[in-house]
């Protein structure tokens, strides 16, 4: 069994970056429609409304069918399936019918609950074994959403009274609106574990939706289903620019990031390259998913490195800071507290790794000398069962600062890389600096 590990130091729930990434773009469109709505600055004709939806929805579902979001699709999918029913027994016409109302009031519990399910989906495709059982499931909520409409438009049919509701009297039903609030709730824990902008957008269409149905009978109730897709397609096109710019394992900016904001470094800048220690010993020794685990929690320090700084993984287990309009004195304190909170924060191991086990005397890589390799020797005394001791990860790190004569950033960042080499081979973890190895070479020639 591979050993599986937790940080001893807890990631915040909340910070400046989850916001962000909370609010963008979905949260940033549906206030923004709600505000000109208010202002009286959106008043299309309800033809455009209409094909303003269907473009929101076809297109969005063209969209997560082009990038394999299968969970977008099916939500999108949910949306133009609650537009049929709610055009189809007259939800948008003024005053509403009881078929109307019901109507309201099915889809104002299927679409929270589908919402919910869909996002706890593995992303799986569009496979036959991955889209059967959802295209099954929301085929017979369609039937039994047509029979319930259809019952109230048979009932109101056979009344001795007929009559028409006013707009006024659509209010929810208590436990439609339970099921939105659990729904909301079950979107917003997805989001915090995953913190990234589909999941957040989930949430921030279904509360469109939400606001669509409060209007129901109304034009705006087709304004903020159109903002509903809207949001949803959006999402599709943010995913995919974190995933051009941000690596999926760590969630820092990438190398292609790295190499955008080398064209805007205002001088004099400090570049700070960072390498965990030993990782690949420790990588072999407790399986690639406990090292995946490692780079995430180390990342995690990373970007929240004080001083001005922004973090970027440029591959392995290498990483880049950049401190724009910094010299090497006002980064290295920062530097410093950063190498000695990695080095502060502990790592534990649960079980044993299947390497650490003995598989018979025939074993083909049992060590024959009685002397083990000192390098990584306190890694795999760790990685034995029953170990008590944490495992503290440690980094090297290497600085350098642009100067008249070393103004390029790939001058700068060989100094910095060389800076690491140094302090790897003094050591590890440490700190040093170009400037360091400047003076030395000055001294030894004043000398």
């Amino acid at each position: 069994m591979q050993a599986s590990a937790f940080w001893s130091d807890p990631v915040p729930m909340w910070s400046k970056k989850t916001l962000k990434s909370f609010l963008m773009p979905g949260g940033v469109v549906l206030l923004l429609v709600v505000a000109l709505e208010s202002l009286g600055w959106l008043t299309l004709a309800p033809p455009a409304l209409s094909f303003l939806s269907y473009c929101g929805l076809l297109g969005g579902m063209l969209l997560a069918w082009r990038f394999h979001s299968s969970r977008i699709f099916f939500c999108l999918f949910v949306l133009l399936l609650s537009l049929e029913a709610l055009a189809a027994f007259g939800a948008g016409q003024h005053p509403l019918s009881p078929a109307g109302l019901t109507a309201v009031r099915t889809v104002a519990v299927l679409v929270p609950l589908n919402f919910a399910l869909i996002s706890w989906m593995q992303e799986r495709g569009f496979t036959a074994p991955a889209i059967a059982p959802v295209g099954l499931f929301l085929f017979v909520e369609s039937v039994v959403a047509v029979v319930l409409c259809r019952s109230a438009s048979t009932a109101h049919s056979l009344s001795p009274h007929p009559r028409h509701l006013a707009a006024s009297s659509i209010l929810l039903p208590s436990y439609a609106l339970f099921v939105l609030a659990a729904a909301s709730a079950s979107l917003l824990i997805r989001f915090l574990i995953s913190r990234k902008p589909a999941d957040s957008a989930l949430l921030w269409s279904l509360l469109a939706f939400s606001l669509s149905l409060a209007s129901a009978g109304s034009a705006r109730a087709t304004l903020y289903l159109a903002t509903s897709a809207c949001i949803l397609a959006i999402s599709i096109i943010e995913t995919s620019y974190l995933l051009a710019y941000h690596d999926d394992l760590t969630a820092l900016p990438s190398r292609r990031a790295f190499n955008d904001a080398l064209l805007g470094l205002q001088e004099p800048y400090s570049m700070a390259v960072v390498d965990i220690d030993h990782f690949k010993k420790f990588n072999d020794t407790y399986g690639h998913e406990t090292g995946d685990q490692v780079l995430r929690l180390v990342a995690t320090r990373l970007a929240r490195v004080a001083g001005g700084g922004q973090a970027y993984r440029c591959g392995g287990e290498e990483f880049t800071i950049l401190f724009s309009g910094k010299t090497t004195p006002e980064v290295v304190e920062h530097l410093e507290r950063l190498r000695l909170a990695i080095a502060a924060s502990e790592f534990h191991s649960r079980g044993s790794d299947r390497r650490q086990i003995q598989r018979g005397p025939d074993r083909r890589n049992e060590r024959t000398s009685s002397r083990p390799r000192k390098k990584g020797i306190a890694i795999r005394q760790l990685a034995q069962e029953n170990s008590p001791s944490p495992l503290s990860v440690t980094v090297s790190i290497g600085v350098a600062t642009s100067t008249s004569n070393r103004s390029d950033p790939e001058l700068v960042l060989q100094s910095a890389d060389k800076a690491l080499y140094r302090a790897k081979a003094n050591g590890r973890n440490r700190l040093e600096t170009a400037s360091q190895r400047r003076s030395k070479i000055k001294a030894a020639g004043i000398a």
